[in-house]
């Protein structure tokens, strides 16, 4: 790793993305996290999608529910062998049923962050249709922009369900005006061929982003590794707009009090003209020796030279940004 200086921007001011909504303060991917969020002024908010077992696309990041939800309660027979409780099992209307609450860990029940909301309130699950008609109301009622950042959440598991996730998801954003590259939507996948999919066969105009994992917690037959190459960055520009990786993939701090490293992987995407969207800023929980959350930022836009940022904290970001109301998606 050696340090780079920052690209000339290309793709205009850097976005905030609000992660999940702003679940650094509420229950992630509530109505009310994703209002916090417009309210705060971020540029996009995060849908993950998942389908019930009706085929309804639903806002969740998890396979699983039980991590934030109380389905164990609820319905405490119907787990299956390996100890879960899959979305995919229960139809829409048992979803809304469930109390949506802050993760927990699967091990112990312990809060997974322990300074984040805690209280027990009627918090929902919300299909994909109802969250894309809350940011449309919320952006009548504000006059702003604020655009959408959805994720097409594990296709292959779903299509071993038997189920096809990318023409539900496709048709819901098309019903709501996204449909192309000038319509606030940015969508998202880490399976590769998904996305080339997406692009080719399903015909989307919509601005695709590669997201970018570790080949250890890999997705169907994405080769990380190779993606992260010039050569592989040159084959995701053929289908995708921009890559999503995870922050230690673009900077690292290699011990305590030490100066941050960073990798070549924006200057490669730039190079490739793909925008990046690192992913994910958590102020309770920085990268690895990281000192604070300012020297994260300042090493993410500054040095590196990042084209936009997940966080679960967007008033930190939008702070350190210095802005306060939201941009142009």
């Amino acid at each position: 790793m050696s340090a780079t200086p920052p690209p000339a921007r290309a793709f205009g001011p850097p976005i905030v993305i609000a992660h999940r909504g702003a679940c650094g303060y509420l229950p992630e991917h509530t109505l009310v996290a994703k209002a916090y969020a417009h309210a705060l002024g971020t540029d996009f908010l995060e849908q993950d999608v998942v389908l019930s077992r009706d085929d309804v696309p639903v806002v969740f990041h998890d396979l699983v529910l039980e991590e934030v939800t109380d389905v164990a309660q609820r319905h405490p027979g119907r787990r299956r062998g390996d100890g879960h409780w899959y979305v995919i099992d229960f139809d829409y209307a048992e979803l809304r049923e469930l109390e949506v609450r802050e993760r927990v860990e699967p091990a112990t029940g312990a809060a997974a962050y322990p300074g984040r909301f805690q209280e027990r309130l009627p918090l929902r699950i919300q299909s994909l249709a109802e969250e894309l008609a809350f940011v449309r109301g919320l952006n009548a009622a504000t006059g702003r922009r604020t655009g959408v950042y959805t994720e097409v959440k594990s296709p292959a598991f779903h299509r071993a369900a038997g189920k096809d996730l990318s023409p539900i998801v496709l048709a819901t954003l098309a019903e709501f005006g996204y449909r192309n590259r000038a319509d606030g939507a940015w969508l998202q996948c880490f399976d590769a061929a998904e996305l080339v999919r997406i692009r080719r066969e399903l015909g989307s105009a919509l601005r695709l982003v590669q997201l970018v994992g570790e080949n250890a917690w890999r997705e169907a037959a994405t080769d990380y590794d190779a993606l992260r190459t010039p050569a592989g960055l040159a084959g995701v520009s053929a289908y995708a707009d921009g890559i999503g990786p995870w922050i230690p993939q673009i900077v690292r701090w290699p011990r305590a009090g030490a100066a941050p490293e960073f990798t070549a992987l924006v200057a490669d995407a730039h190079a490739a003209g793909l925008a990046v969207h690192p992913y994910t800023l958590r102020i309770d929980q920085l990268p690895e020796h990281a000192p604070d959350a300012e020297a994260v930022h300042r090493a993410l836009f500054e040095t590196a030279g990042v084209d936009g940022l997940f966080t679960d904290f967007c008033d930190v970001t939008l702070a350190y940004l210095g802005r306060r109301s939201g941009g142009s998606p």
